[in-house]
């Protein structure tokens, strides 16, 4: 089951932003999030449109369906791109799988709405800022959530 999320990039008022199917929770994306993705980085990776997955490395094209792979060529895939990102247009040649801009963070939040979204994580002034819409919508800085988490572990 996935834990959707959004991933974006703020210039200004203006949210670039992907979609990520799964493990939207703090402690899988918002992690590598906050230790592996720069404000360059994060830019690269909302460039790339959706994902399937978000990894440390934005990777280089691979197979998306790796149930289809033998066993010996599934043990390779994982050792080649296992903390790689899985993206639907890139790495499954799906159309229509890019970036989405919004001009107002409130259209960005019906983005998130609309897509079911459980986190929001956003790179805004080289910070990352995470929000859970079920949380209402203030965000907050991913350093400090992850902090609180790990406090109340």
């Amino acid at each position: 089951m996935g834990t959707r999320s959004l991933i974006g990039v703020m210039h200004g008022d203006v949210c670039k932003s992907v979609y990520c199917h799964y493990d939207g929770y703090l402690s899988h994306n918002g992690q590598i999030l906050q230790e592996h993705y720069d404000s360059a980085k994060a830019n690269q990776l909302v460039a790339l449109g959706n994902l399937s997955v978000l990894g440390k490395n934005i990777g280089e094209k691979h197979s998306f369906d790796t149930y289809q792979l033998t066993t010996e060529e599934s043990k390779q895939h994982e050792l080649d791109h296992g903390d790689s990102c899985t993206f639907y247009a890139r790495d499954r040649e799906e159309e229509g799988q890019g970036w989405a801009v919004d001009h107002t963070f409130a259209d960005f939040l019906d983005r998130v709405d609309g897509a079911g979204a459980e986190y929001y994580y956003i790179m805004r002034d080289g910070v990352w800022y995470v929000g859970c819409p079920y949380k209402g919508s203030k965000l907050v800085e991913l350093a400090e959530a992850l902090q609180e988490e790990k406090e109340t572990a």
